[in-house]
């Protein structure tokens, strides 16, 4: 075994010695050793001590870990560190692409479906009846568990070249982990998900839902929103077709899901229903990019989050679309910690500030309606518009201690001060450039839809 090790590290380091061009000499006058002490390195008789290590490697056009792997004799050295480097700013270069943070390739990926797969305005897409003609109260919205569906099977197409390498030189094999090691987004947290399998709208609205976890629907949208920008930015700003995504097009029908992994988030437009003369206010809010793993320098309603259960189990009450809204207003409107069921199951009838929420809905002063479902074009993902409509005295009462800043950026505040902004369609087409696809298809809905009246 001794023997196997020492040409196991004979082989490596010596084939990262000759990959960057250099003998035994010539890397030995670099370093500032004398030659036969490389060969020694080579031979596993010595190591670098720890004062060369760092100029070795930058020799070697190595990162500490590929030459730690190469003295140990483990692996074959992989790429240089300067081919690590370059895949990983190509990656990143791609993500950040230009119009990212606005709404162009949004609106790009949009036009590539046919006018009927397209929501009002055409910024995003909706599947049949999945826009109802009437506001529907949330807990008339049905909800089923669906056990029986098959899991889900990723489209066999290769990615390779939609991720980068790691600094150890392998690729990376799922897009979460690489933006958790190259982006460092504050949250990025891996949980259970519940997997939309079932839209039924021929009386209402009823949802069917398996499971899913947040990274395995992360990993899908991300390698699709992260096709198109690849595409776009080689054909030098040309909309990319369908020829050019072979991911999206292995998709094909994005309102299957057998075809699409979908685990649709909660979007809520919060309106503060006032006086006559005060008049309907909302809540926007600015997602910072480098606290958010996507979604990032575009206003969106407030709250928004993915539906999924408190905690790595379903505690009781969890499986509600009313109380994942509750966990969102608590955490992004007040500025709790978020919500994860830790400790001991949430007891949404007693724990505050769900005991004065509940209150508020027995009173009727604040009330949740859901409007359908739209995808978001770019990346595919499926999100549920809800509106939730509070009584002036009611809002100042619940959210008197509403934080400004949150742990996803900050509220968009009026010329006032006010943490809400005027409910009407002149202020919705002014705003218009700063928001997201999903919330200025939502906001022209709910005014289409009545709720600023």
């Amino acid at each position: 075994m001794e023997f196997d090790l020492r040409e196991n590290r004979r082989k490596a380091f010596a084939g990262a010695r000759r990959k960057v061009g250099l003998t035994q000499e010539s890397l030995a006058a670099k370093i500032g050793v004398e030659s036969g002490t490389v060969g020694r390195w080579e031979r596993g008789e010595t190591d670098p001590t720890p004062g060369l290590r760092r100029t070795v490697a930058s020799a070697l056009g190595l990162s500490f870990a590929q030459l730690d792997a190469v003295l140990a004799g483990a692996v074959r050295p992989g790429p240089a560190v300067g081919s690590v480097r370059a895949s990983q700013e190509d990656w990143l270069r791609t993500r950040r692409a230009p119009g990212v943070r606005g709404r162009e390739l949004t609106e790009l990926a949009a036009w590539l479906y046919p006018r009927a797969d397209r929501a009002p305005g055409g910024h995003v897409l909706a599947g049949p009846g999945w826009l109802p003609p009437e506001p529907i109260p949330v807990e008339s919205v049905g909800l089923h568990r669906v056990t029986d569906f098959p899991a889900f099977a990723p489209p066999p197409v290769p990615v390779d070249h939609l991720l980068p390498l790691g600094d150890n030189g392998s690729r990376y094999r799922h897009y979460s982990r690489a933006v958790r090691d190259l982006v460092r987004p504050r949250l990025l947290e891996n949980r259970p998900s519940y997997r939309l399998v079932d839209v039924d709208t021929a009386n209402g609205l009823r949802l069917g839902f398996g499971s899913t976890t947040f990274f395995e629907t992360f990993d899908l949208k991300q390698l699709v929103a992260h096709e198109f920008k690849h595409a776009w930015l080689a054909g030098g700003g040309r909309p990319p077709g369908f020829g050019d995504l072979p991911l999206r097009t292995a998709i094909a029908n994005p309102f299957d899901p057998a075809r699409l992994l979908m685990s649709p988030g909660i979007n809520t437009l919060t309106l503060r229903r006032g006086t006559r003369r005060e008049g309907i206010g909302f809540v926007l809010h600015e997602r910072d990019g480098g606290k958010v793993a996507d979604g990032g320098g575009l206003c969106h309603v407030m709250p928004a989050g993915e539906f999924q259960p408190s905690s790595a189990a379903d505690q009781p009450g969890d499986f509600s679309l009313w109380h994942n809204a509750l966990r969102e207003f608590s955490e992004e409107f007040l500025g709790n910690s978020e919500h994860d069921g830790s400790g001991r199951p949430i007891d949404y009838r007693w724990d505050e500030p769900f005991f004065r929420f509940e209150a508020a809905r027995e009173r009727g002063t604040f009330r949740l309606w859901h409007l359908g479902l739209v995808i978001e074009p770019l990346e595919l993902g499926v999100q549920q518009l809800t509106v939730a409509v509070v009584d002036g005295p009611e809002f100042d009462a619940l959210f008197s201690d509403m934080v400004a800043v949150n742990d996803e950026g900050g509220v968009v505040l009026d010329r006032s001060g006010a943490r809400y902004l005027p409910f009407t369609a002149d202020a919705v087409d002014r705003l218009e450039p700063r928001l997201s696809a999903t919330a200025l298809t939502l906001l022209r809905l709910a005014l289409d839809r009545g709720f600023g009246r």
